[in-house]
Protein backbone atom coordinates (compact mmCIF):
# COMPACT_ATOMS: atom_id res chain seq x y z
CA UNK A 1 0.00 0.00 0.00
CA UNK A 2 1.38 3.26 -0.85
CA UNK A 3 1.68 6.11 1.46
CA UNK A 4 0.17 9.92 0.81
CA UNK A 5 3.93 10.78 0.55
CA UNK A 6 4.49 7.96 -1.93
CA UNK A 7 1.26 9.20 -3.63
CA UNK A 8 2.40 12.68 -3.86
CA UNK A 9 5.62 12.28 -5.24
CA UNK A 10 4.18 9.90 -7.65
CA UNK A 11 1.81 12.83 -8.66
CA UNK A 12 4.36 15.82 -8.68
CA UNK A 13 6.98 12.88 -10.69
CA UNK A 14 4.30 12.33 -13.00
CA UNK A 15 3.72 16.20 -13.80
CA UNK A 16 7.21 16.52 -13.88
CA UNK A 17 7.60 18.32 -10.60
CA UNK A 18 9.33 16.08 -8.79
CA UNK A 19 12.84 14.70 -8.66
CA UNK A 20 13.22 10.70 -9.46
CA UNK A 21 14.73 9.58 -6.68
CA UNK A 22 13.90 6.15 -5.45
CA UNK A 23 11.34 5.35 -2.94
CA UNK A 24 12.91 4.15 0.17
CA UNK A 25 10.77 2.56 2.59
CA UNK A 26 11.25 1.56 6.44
CA UNK A 27 13.65 -2.26 6.28
CA UNK A 28 16.04 -0.66 3.23
CA UNK A 29 19.47 0.56 3.85
CA UNK A 30 19.62 3.98 4.21
CA UNK A 31 21.16 6.12 1.24
CA UNK A 32 25.00 6.81 2.86
CA UNK A 33 25.96 10.73 2.02
CA UNK A 34 28.28 13.14 2.70
CA UNK A 35 27.76 16.44 3.49
CA UNK A 36 29.58 19.71 5.27
CA UNK A 37 27.74 20.59 9.06
CA UNK A 38 27.19 24.36 9.67
CA UNK A 39 30.75 24.50 10.79
CA UNK A 40 32.63 23.00 7.55
CA UNK A 41 33.25 19.82 8.81
CA UNK A 42 32.83 16.57 6.51
CA UNK A 43 29.89 14.41 8.03
CA UNK A 44 28.92 11.08 6.88
CA UNK A 45 26.46 8.64 7.88
CA UNK A 46 29.21 6.05 8.14
CA UNK A 47 30.99 7.80 10.95
CA UNK A 48 27.42 6.98 13.12
CA UNK A 49 27.09 2.80 12.12
CA UNK A 50 27.30 0.72 15.01
CA UNK A 51 27.48 3.54 17.68
CA UNK A 52 24.59 5.45 17.32
CA UNK A 53 21.17 5.58 16.17
CA UNK A 54 20.28 8.85 13.72
CA UNK A 55 17.53 11.12 13.46
CA UNK A 56 17.76 12.52 9.88
CA UNK A 57 15.30 15.35 9.22
CA UNK A 58 14.78 17.15 6.56
CA UNK A 59 13.25 20.35 6.37
CA UNK A 60 12.21 23.54 4.21
CA UNK A 61 14.22 26.53 5.31
CA UNK A 62 16.34 28.04 8.00
CA UNK A 63 14.41 30.34 10.08
CA UNK A 64 11.07 29.72 8.66
CA UNK A 65 8.20 29.82 11.48
CA UNK A 66 7.54 25.78 11.30
CA UNK A 67 11.52 24.88 10.92
CA UNK A 68 12.45 26.74 14.11
CA UNK A 69 9.58 25.39 16.00
CA UNK A 70 10.93 21.71 14.62
CA UNK A 71 14.44 22.52 15.37
CA UNK A 72 13.37 23.88 18.67
CA UNK A 73 11.50 20.73 19.77
CA UNK A 74 14.38 18.97 18.78
CA UNK A 75 16.52 20.92 20.82
CA UNK A 76 14.36 21.26 24.08
CA UNK A 77 14.39 17.29 23.78
CA UNK A 78 17.72 16.70 22.70
CA UNK A 79 18.72 15.37 25.79
CA UNK A 80 16.44 12.73 26.16
CA UNK A 81 16.84 11.84 22.27
CA UNK A 82 20.89 11.83 23.12
CA UNK A 83 20.06 9.26 26.06
CA UNK A 84 18.18 6.88 23.83
CA UNK A 85 21.26 6.26 21.42
CA UNK A 86 20.28 8.61 18.61
CA UNK A 87 22.22 11.58 17.08
CA UNK A 88 20.14 14.55 15.34
CA UNK A 89 21.17 15.61 11.78
CA UNK A 90 19.11 18.37 10.60
CA UNK A 91 19.30 18.41 6.50
CA UNK A 92 17.79 21.77 3.83
CA UNK A 93 19.08 22.95 0.81
CA UNK A 94 20.69 26.23 3.25
CA UNK A 95 24.51 26.81 2.96
CA UNK A 96 26.89 26.13 5.51
CA UNK A 97 27.15 29.62 6.74
CA UNK A 98 23.32 29.76 6.70
CA UNK A 99 22.87 27.02 9.05
CA UNK A 100 25.55 28.27 11.50
CA UNK A 101 23.58 31.60 11.93
CA UNK A 102 20.40 29.77 12.71
CA UNK A 103 22.14 27.44 15.46
CA UNK A 104 23.51 29.89 16.74
CA UNK A 105 20.75 32.06 17.36
CA UNK A 106 18.66 28.88 18.50
CA UNK A 107 21.41 27.24 20.40
CA UNK A 108 20.90 23.95 18.82
CA UNK A 109 22.90 21.57 20.21
CA UNK A 110 22.69 19.12 17.10
CA UNK A 111 24.15 18.77 13.47
CA UNK A 112 22.99 20.28 10.90
CA UNK A 113 23.94 19.61 7.53
CA UNK A 114 23.68 21.54 3.88
CA UNK A 115 22.81 20.34 0.70
CA UNK A 116 22.73 23.49 -1.53
CA UNK A 117 22.32 21.73 -4.74
CA UNK A 118 20.21 18.99 -3.04
CA UNK A 119 22.54 15.66 -4.42
CA UNK A 120 23.97 14.45 -1.12
CA UNK A 121 20.97 13.85 0.60
CA UNK A 122 17.39 15.21 -0.46
CA UNK A 123 17.42 13.75 -3.78
CA UNK A 124 18.75 10.37 -2.71
CA UNK A 125 16.23 10.11 0.50
CA UNK A 126 13.29 11.44 -2.31
CA UNK A 127 12.53 15.00 -0.32
CA UNK A 128 13.25 16.73 -2.99
CA UNK A 129 10.57 19.47 -4.22
CA UNK A 130 12.36 21.12 -7.49
CA UNK A 131 9.59 23.30 -8.33
CA UNK A 132 10.40 24.95 -5.22
CA UNK A 133 14.09 24.53 -4.72
CA UNK A 134 13.61 22.82 -1.38
CA UNK A 135 13.27 19.66 0.80
CA UNK A 136 10.16 18.54 2.15
CA UNK A 137 9.51 18.26 5.90
CA UNK A 138 10.39 14.19 6.63
CA UNK A 139 12.32 12.64 9.58
CA UNK A 140 14.03 9.41 9.10
CA UNK A 141 14.92 7.11 12.13
CA UNK A 142 17.68 5.00 11.59
CA UNK A 143 19.37 2.19 13.39
CA UNK A 144 23.08 1.45 14.69
CA UNK A 145 22.94 -0.86 11.22
CA UNK A 146 22.17 1.70 9.15
CA UNK A 147 18.72 0.21 8.45
CA UNK A 148 15.57 2.59 8.14
CA UNK A 149 13.38 1.91 11.27
CA UNK A 150 10.59 4.52 10.87
CA UNK A 151 9.44 7.44 8.05
CA UNK A 152 8.12 10.44 10.36
CA UNK A 153 5.78 11.94 7.53
CA UNK A 154 3.19 13.88 9.10
CA UNK A 155 5.78 15.97 11.56
CA UNK A 156 4.31 17.83 14.39
CA UNK A 157 6.79 20.81 14.30
CA UNK A 158 6.51 21.85 17.91
CA UNK A 159 6.27 18.27 19.17
CA UNK A 160 8.35 16.78 16.81
CA UNK A 161 10.52 15.10 19.84
CA UNK A 162 8.26 13.41 20.76
CA UNK A 163 7.32 11.66 17.36
CA UNK A 164 11.64 10.92 17.40
CA UNK A 165 11.39 9.23 21.24
CA UNK A 166 8.35 7.28 20.12
CA UNK A 167 10.12 5.59 17.19
CA UNK A 168 13.62 5.29 19.12
CA UNK A 169 11.45 3.41 21.77
CA UNK A 170 10.71 0.72 19.03
CA UNK A 171 14.40 0.25 18.42
CA UNK A 172 14.91 -0.47 22.19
Amino acid sequence: MRTSRQLLFGLLAALGLAAGARDLQVGMPAPDFTARDQNGAVVRLGDFRGRLNVVLYFYPKDGTPGCTAEACSLRDGYAAIKAAGAVVLGVSSDPVDRHAAFASKHQLPFTLLADPHGTELIKPYGVWVPVLGIASRVTFVIDKGGIIRDIVEKVDTARHDQQVLASLRKLS
